[in-house]
Parts: C-alpha cells; sequence; structure tokens
C-alpha cells in the first residue's frame, strides 16, 4: 500500500518515460482502442493509484504494457477496415451514386484558350517621347491588365460584335442542348415564368449577357512572363473559341482607342495651352521693355551702361592701388640703402642701377688696394692716403646717385597716389548714383524671369504639340495576339475527377464515421485495451454462453449420491468448465489459475479474491468455475461467498443453506460445519446465509475474525476462492483487500466503461496493487471473432476443433 502522496510520486517517477511514449504511442491506435483518452486516462491512473503490476516467473520479472509498441501496427489498421468495412463501402456507394447523378444533370461544357502576349518593345517611330508614357509591365501592370480583359467593357464589346444579346445561352433562354435532366427542368421553369413575367427590356438582357460572360471568363498570366492566356467556357465548342479569339481582339481594340483617345485630349489640351502661354510670352515681354524705357535701364551687351562704368573703374582703382603700393615700396628701400651706405654690398644687386654697380666695384677695389699697401708700406704712406681719398669720393658719387634715384621714386609715388584718388572718388560718384538704378534692376530681373519663362513653356508646348498631332495618327498598342483559339475541348464536367473525387471523399467521409463509431464505443473489447489503460494483464476473454443449463455432463460420468450439505447437482453456467472442458471458456478460467500459480509472492497466492467494479459482470460465475476447475483437477479448493449483499452464488449452489459465513465470523459455527460439498469436483463451499440485510458488512469482513477465517482456511486448503462485491457500489472488498493475497478483475465485455474501472480502482488502491489481472466476460462470440480475426486460426477455429 502507498499512504502517502510522497511513496506515489516515488513509484511513478521510474514510470514516468514509458507513460509519456505510451501516451504519445496511442494516437496510432484508436480505431482499436475505441478512443484516444481511453489511453491517457490509463496511464494517469496506472501512475496515481497503483504501482505497475510485476508479474514474476522464476527470475524473471516483466512490467504489463511496458513493452514496445510498433510505430505503426498494420494488423490493427486491418482490424478496423475488416469491422468498419460495410460502413465505409456504404459512404463510398452513396458519394458514387451523388457523383453519377450529378454527371447525368450537369450539361457538357467547352472551353477555347486563346494567347496574348504583352509586347514590352514599343515602336519609336518618332525620335521624341510620345505622349503616353512608356508601359513598364512590372507584375502589378500584368495583373491589371488582367482586370482590363475581364472588364465590362471587353465584355460589352465581345457582345456587340458577335450579337450574344440575342444567344439564348446568355439570356438564359436553354442551358444545355444535350437532353440532361438539368437543361429540361430550367426549361420547365423559365417556361413557367415567362407566362407569369412582362418580357425583358434590352438593357436587362444585356445584363444578363455581360453577367454569363464575365462568370464564364478565365484570364491567368502564364508563369511570370507577359503571357496572357484567355479561356471561355461554352455550351458550344465553336461559340467558345469564336468568344475566345473575340475577347482578344476586343482588347487590342479597346487598347487602341484608349491610347488614341489620351493622345486626342492631350492635343487639344496642347493647342489650347500654347494659345495662352504665346499671349502670355508677349505680355511680359512687353511689360519689360516698357520698365525699361522708364527707369533708363540702357544696356550694351546684355549689361546696363552704369553696371558697366562701375566694373571698369573698379578695375581701375585695384590697379592703381597697386600701383601706389609699389611706388611706396620702392621709396622706402631706397632711402633705407640711402642710410646704409655704398659699402654694403647688397645695395647694388637690390636697387640693380648700373652706375651704382659701377662705383661700388671702384670702391671695392680701391678698398682692397689701400689693405695692401697699409699693409706693405705703413697706413702712413701717401699710397695709401691717395686711395682712402679716392674711396671717399667714390662713397659721395653713389650717395648722390642714390639720392637721385629717391627723388626719382618719389615722384611717381605722388602720381600713383594722386591717380589712385582720383579713381576712388569717380567710383564713389558712380556708386551713389547707381543705388536708384539697382533698385529698379530688381523689378527688371523679375520681369525678364517672367517672360524666359512664359517664352520657354511654349516652346516646349508647341513641340509636344507637333508630336502629338503626328502621332494621333499612327496609334499602336503593346498588346498583340500571338494564338488563336481553334478548337475547344470539354473540360465540364469531369467524368474521371468526379468520380476519383466521389470516391476519395466518400471513403474518407466513412473513415470519419467508423472512426467515430469506435471512438464513441467507450468500452472495453480486447485484451489490448484492458492492458493498456489498466496496466494490468488480461488473462482472456470469456465467451458468453447460450443455453448453458441445458449442458449435461460428459458421457460415461455418473453423479454420486446427493448427501447432507451437497451443493446442487444442476448448476449450469456456474460448472461450464466441467461441462465443456475443451471450450474458450474453460480455457480463459485455466488461464486464471496458470496466472495464480505463476506469480509466487513472499507466502504463494493461495488466497483469491473475485471482484468487479458494477453488479452483473459474472464475477460469481466465474469465481464459482476458477474453484470447479481447480478442484476438478484434485487440488484441494474453498470456495467463500463473500457478497453478502445479494448472495447470488449462495443461493445457486446451496439454497437451503441455513448457516455460512457470517455465523462462521460471530462464531456461531465451525468452518467444518458451514462447508458444503460438490460430490461432482469435492469442491467445498462456503455460503452466505443472511435472514436479514446487515448494513455493516464490510467490518464484518475487514475484522481479524475473517483474518482468523482465511488463516485457517489456508492450512485446510492449497487454494481460497472469495467472491466479493462489486467495488463500485460497495466497500466490502476494500475493506476485506488486507486480507487476501491476490485479485482478479472481471470486466463485462462490451458494457463496462473505462471510467468505471477507473473510479472503481481509484478508490481501491490496496486492490489495485494486488490485481493478478483481469478477465473480459460475456464477450459476444460474433463480433469477438471479427476482432481477433487477424490472430488467423490460433482460436476459432482451434477451440472448435478441439471441442467436436
Amino acid at each position: 500500500m502507498y499512504g502517502s502522496n510522497h511513496a506515489i510520486v516515488h513509484r511513478i517517477q521510474p514510470e514516468l518515460p514509458k507513460i509519456v511514449s505510451t501516451l504519445w504511442r496511442s494516437d496510432w491506435y484508436v480505431a482499436e482502442i475505441g478512443d484516444l483518452a481511453l489511453n491517457h486516462h490509463s496511464k494517469i491512473g496506472e501512475a496515481l493509484h497503483s504501482p505497475p503490476t510485476v508479474h514474476t516467473s522464476g527470475d524473471h520479472r516483466s512490467v504489463v504494457g511496458a513493452q514496445e509498441e510498433p510505430f505503426l501496427d498494420l494488423a490493427l489498421i486491418a482490424g478496423f477496415f475488416r469491422r468498419q468495412w460495410p460502413v465505409i463501402a456504404l459512404f463510398i456507394l452513396g458519394a458514387v451514386a451523388l457523383a453519377v447523378a450529378y454527371l447525368f444533370m450537369t450539361p457538357a461544357r467547352y472551353t477555347a484558350t486563346s494567347v496574348l502576349m504583352l509586347d514590352t518593345r514599343r515602336l519609336q517611330l518618332f525620335q521624341q517621347q510620345s505622349v503616353l508614357s512608356e508601359f513598364s509591365f512590372d507584375a502589378p501592370a500584368v495583373d491589371s491588365q488582367l482586370e482590363v480583359l475581364k472588364s465590362r467593357a471587353v465584355a460589352l464589346s465581345v457582345i456587340d460584335t458577335l450579337n450574344l444579346v440575342k444567344d439564348p445561352e446568355f439570356t438564359g433562354d436553354v442551358t444545355s442542348s444535350s437532353g440532361s435532366l438539368t437543361s429540361a427542368i430550367t426549361a420547365l421553369v423559365k417556361s413557367a415564368e415567362t407566362e407569369t413575367l412582362e418580357p425583358q427590356s434590352q438593357e436587362a438582357l444585356i445584363e444578363r449577357a455581360i453577367d454569363y460572360f464575365q462568370d464564364h471568363l478565365t484570364v491567368r498570366r502564364v508563369g511570370r512572363s507577359y503571357v496572357i492566356e484567355i479561356s471561355f467556357q461554352s455550351l458550344d465548342e465553336e461559340k467558345a473559341s469564336r468568344i475566345a479569339n473575340a475577347i482578344g481582339k476586343a482588347y487590342i481594340l479597346d487598347q487602341l482607342q484608349a491610347n488614341y483617345t489620351a493622345t486626342r485630349l492631350a492635343t487639344n489640351w496642347l493647342k489650347d495651352r500654347i494659345e495662352e502661354l504665346r499671349q502670355e510670352a508677349e505680355r511680359a515681354d512687353r511689360l519689360t521693355l516698357d520698365f525699361r524705357n522708364k527707369n533708363n535701364l540702357t544696356d550694351a551687351g546684355g549689361k546696363l551702361l552704369s553696371e558697366q562704368q562701375l566694373s571698369e573703374i573698379n578695375t581701375q582703382l585695384i590697379v592703381a592701388k597697386a600701383q601706389t603700393a609699389e611706388a611706396k615700396a620702392r621709396l622706402d628701400r631706397i632711402l633705407d640703402i640711402s642710410r646704409r651706405g655704398i659699402d654694403d654690398a647688397a645695395v647694388g644687386d637690390s636697387l640693380q642701377n648700373t652706375v651704382l654697380n659701377q662705383l661700388q666695384q671702384q670702391y671695392l677695389e680701391a678698398a682692397r688696394r689701400e689693405a695692401d699697401f697699409s699693409t706693405r708700406y705703413g697706413a702712413d704712406h701717401p699710397a695709401a692716403a691717395n686711395l682712402r681719398k679716392e674711396m671717399q669720393q667714390i662713397q659721395n658719387a653713389s650717395k648722390a646717385e642714390m639720392n637721385r634715384i629717391a627723388e626719382s621714386y618719389k615722384s611717381d609715388y605722388e602720381i600713383a597716389r594722386s591717380r589712385e584718388q582720383t579713381l576712388q572718388a569717380s567710383l564713389d560718384a558712380l556708386t551713389v548714383a547707381s543705388a536708384g538704378t539697382r533698385e529698379a534692376q530688381v523689378g527688371l530681373r523679375l520681369l525678364e524671369s517672367s517672360a524666359n519663362a512664359y517664352r520657354t513653356l511654349h516652346d516646349n508646348f508647341l513641340q509636344r504639340f507637333v508630336e502629338a498631332t503626328q502621332q494621333q495618327s499612327f496609334p499602336n498598342t503593346e498588346a498583340r495576339l500571338i494564338t488563336e483559339a481553334a478548337t475547344a475541348e470539354r473540360t465540364h464536367p469531369r467524368t474521371k475527377l468526379v468520380l476519383g473525387l466521389a470516391v476519395v471523399l466518400g471513403a474518407g467521409l466513412g473513415c470519419a464515421i467508423a472512426f467515430a463509431r469506435e471512438g464513441l464505443d467507450r468500452v472495453f473489447r480486447t485484451a489490448r485495451q484492458v492492458e493498456q489503460a489498466l496496466g494490468v494483464e488480461c488473462l482472456g476473454v470469456i465467451p458468453a454462453i447460450e443455453g448453458a443449463s441445458a449442458h449435461t455432463p460428459l458421457e460415461g460420468d455418473s453423479l454420486p449420491q446427493i448427501g447432507p450439505r451437497s451443493i446442487t447437482a444442476d448448476l449450469g453456467i456456474a460448472r461450464q468448465v466441467v461441462l465443456a472442458p475443451f471450450s474458450r471458456f474453460s480455457e480463459t478460467i485455466r488461464a486464471i489459475k496458470v496466472a495464480a500459480d505463476t506469480c509466487t509472492t513472499a507466502h504463494g497466492v493461495k488466497v483469491i479474491g473475485l471482484v468487479s467494479a458494477l453488479a452483473g459482470e459474472g464475477k460469481s460465475t466465474i469465481a464459482s468455475n476458477l474453484a470447479q476447475l481447480i478442484a476438478h483437477s484434485g487440488r484441494r479448493v474453498l470456495l467463500i461467498d463473500a457478497d453478502l449483499r445479494t448472495l447470488s452464488l449462495s443461493r445457486r449452489m446451496t439454497p437451503y443453506a441455513e448457516a455460512g459465513i457470517f455465523e462462521v465470523l460471530i462464531g456461531g459455527v465451525t468452518l467444518s460445519d458451514a462447508v458444503w460439498h460438490d460430490p461432482i469436483t469435492k469442491l467445498d463451499f462456503l455460503p452466505a446465509v443472511l435472514k436479514s440485510p446487515i448494513a455493516h458488512t464490510s467490518e464484518i469482513l475487514a475484522s481479524d475474525r475473517m483474518a482468523s477465517l482465511l488463516a485457517s482456511a489456508r492450512d485446510l486448503y492449497e487454494y481460497v476462492i472469495v467472491d466479493f462485491t462489486p467495488l463500485a457500489p460497495v466497500v466490502d472488498a476494500k475493506a476485506a483487500a488486507r486480507h487476501m493475497d491476490a485479485f482478479v478483475l472481471v470486466i463485462e465485455w462490451g458494457q463496462t466503461s473505462p471510467e468505471a474501472i477507473f473510479e472503481a480502482l481509484g478508490s481501491a488502491e490496496v486492490v489495485h496493487s494486488k490485481l493478478l489481472g483481469a478477465v473480459l466476460n460475456k464477450a459476444n462470440a460474433a463480433r469477438l471473432k471479427k476482432l481477433e480475426a487477424y490472430k488467423g486460426r490460433s482460436y476459432h477455429s482451434y477451440y472448435h476443433s478441439s471441442s467436436s
């Protein structure tokens, strides 16, 4: 037992990967299990209410339901189709019948296709750009052309060209010439409406024709190219071709007309605008001339005379200032040289004067000679003194020459400064005089700019007008019809496609309904369901026994003399294992015994309780047959009726018993005095006899006296089989569970829901933890055969041959 949440979590944790894996895989087996939620609830219930059921055989231990399932079980899928094929076939046949009726009632239609191309190469007949802008065929532009092809204008043009307003197909007077049922019905309805309603107007007929035309027109772009397919569907093959070709031609004509209209409107507008611009240009020129004369703004060479004079004087002033600066620089230089004297070697180079250069050379030569004589003969020598006099004369001549040059530079400087002042005065006078002229120039420039603009616009518009006039007589379009519709093919209805879709849809709907039927069948029908839902081993499926009371003992058997406390000889289904030892019923009961023998615990399984979730699932019958089977094999077996609410087993086997388990527990009767015997199988049976209902039966079964009774039975018998009350309505089995070694859960085939089992076992954790396994009881033999047909001859044929 697990009495705390910690213990439950501790036991769940190792099994979580298996639970998650099973939950994931369960989606593939919904058709076999019957409901997706069955697996989810089962694994959750298994984790919360009990540990995994472990069966031990020798040293080998296995967890039921923990084995790996195949990713896709073809056998389960085949079983699903084997069980549900009538439903699926019915829906397929129904869908095919509807498809055939649709094909019979639907008139044949033909589709013709013409191909149009939008040519990006525009004819350049004129050098200049056309009135209409160059068309760029990007994706939105091509889509726009598709809408133009489907427009009302194109439809109306085709209808007028081919006179389709008088065609019965377009006005709705007739739908087909094939004589279909739909055509006949439509014709009758139309004739009845014609008799009661007034004749339709021409406008109404045109509207109906346009609606029909647009409904049966298909325009699509071929890939990402500039090619457009135009398809039209009609009841007549030749008519479909004519209309498909007419649509392309009507589109080209519409584009030509649109280009011509746009060019003509542009030409007329240009003509009117040119006249307006000419008048505006003349008025602007006249205003400019009047303003110039009024303000004496005479120009020469594109400039005003005042502006030219001001520019020239300004230029002369700049030159005069440069000359004055240069004369001043020369004067300053000569004055500086005069102060240094001729003995400076840089004087001649600076002035670049021939006389000064010669005097400087003479001075240097005299100085050299004077130095030489003074060195040789002494400073007082007459030759040295003469040389010094010569040097003084040369210096005086140099100063005189430099003074003369300085006076010349000073005169040049005065003249340059006087000229600069004169030009500056003239510039100031002209600047003052031209101030008023500048203000007048602002207005003049505005007038001239306006006049120039009007002249430019007039010239441009005149050039565009000439080009538009030429293009108006030569309109062109970018579209051309590259393939005309020659023949039309039948496209509606498509017989193969309709029948194929009918089969597919019928099969899909049939599978969905079949899947829903199995999904709504929330009961146990196979051993796999039990094992996946409950996490315990399913020990077998027991078929329902019809007319069991009619069975008689095997030929050659003789019934012993019935004595005191002998079980009733005619038990019927309660002794089925003896009446039909080779049946599937008996083999499943033997599987329970084998499971009990191979499942060894610390004390060995000797006391086995039979329980069910609800009443009427046949647990008492299974308990009786299990005890009968073991006893008939020569073992000492005690069968105890612990169902103190219904006493069904005691009333069948010992209807005249006066004492039973209740009397033994309260101490009024010994076990040996209350036990009844079966003369055929040597089975001992402890019945339940109650004179009046007892409210606290669970207290009696859970008492220490019950434990003492079972302990005594362990010493006297090899097996003790106990039939308990159902788990859901009564708590007796839960109360006595601690005295039991194992339990076998009986589930009624095709009746008990998983929710009932989960609820019953969820409230009886001890019973769940001691479950030896479960059996499905009362299975429908015919339906069970279909469910297990994928197992071949391993079941029904073998049981049949063994029984015979």
